[in-house]
């Protein structure tokens, strides 16, 4: 499918929304998501609890990592109608660890005058340094640590870093990427200063500080599952 990149383009708003309680989403959010013509999610189902929170109906377009190029060009099309869209992401802002950046770059790519505007709001790996009581004036923010491939190198770049670093990691593999840290940071001789933040705004927020050791105990002993941030001081 070819697009002129002189058509009348409409605007794609991209919307930050809760990471957990959905008290947490802007009045101007809020008034986008009812004046746009459709929404494009990660996930129509956790898109629609939000929607149906605030009473606001709008047709849902799914897009993920894993669809195919024929989703994007749905949108393309409706976007080159001159319809205005809203990305979410299922929890936080859209591109932070997220497929919407990889839309957003073809979208901008293909479609030379659409107008792009951000409608800023919840982030959990700001909403964690904010709490951390760690240094936040620099940091590295790293994202997931790789599943297989370059995990190692990933390691190496969160324990040998001058500033403060942030990663998330799931339920499954979060004990598993501390017993990492904690052995490379031994590797190292540091005894860096740590907080894990688990489940932020939700029923079973906890936050977790001390040396890697302590952390590590804490997360152990605790049985209760959730998305996890990480903060690591610098050395």
């Amino acid at each position: 499918m070819n697009f002129m990149r002189d058509m009348c383009m409409a605007r794609l708003y991209v919307v930050a929304t809760p990471i957990g309680n959905l008290e947490d989403i802007t009045l101007r959010a809020l008034r986008v998501l009812k004046e746009i013509d459709f929404i494009i999610c990660e996930d129509t189902r956790v898109t629609s609890k939000l929607l149906a929170r605030y009473e606001i109906k709008k047709p849902l377009m799914s897009y993920s990592q894993h669809s195919k190029f024929s989703r994007v060009e749905e949108i393309m099309a409706r976007l080159g109608r001159g319809e205005n869209a809203a990305l979410v992401t299922d929890a936080g802002t859209p591109s932070i660890s997220d497929p919407g950046g990889v839309l957003i770059k073809i979208l901008t790519s293909k479609l030379g005058s659409l107008e792009v505007s951000p409608i800023p709001g919840p982030c959990a790996a700001i909403a964690a340094l904010s709490i951390s009581g760690l240094p936040a004036d620099s940091f590295l923010f790293l994202g997931f640590p790789p599943h297989k491939k370059g995990r190692q190198k990933f390691w190496k770049q969160v324990v040998e870093s001058k500033e403060t670093v942030v990663f998330y990691e799931s339920p499954h593999r979060i004990l598993k990427s501390l017993e990492e840290l904690k052995n490379n940071l031994i590797t190292q001789s540091l005894n860096n200063s740590i907080v894990v933040c688990r489940e932020l705004t939700k029923m079973f927020e906890s936050i977790y500080r001390g040396t890697i050791d302590s952390v590590l105990a804490q997360v152990q002993k605790d049985p209760v599952k959730g998305e996890y941030v990480v903060i690591i001081a610098p050395t």
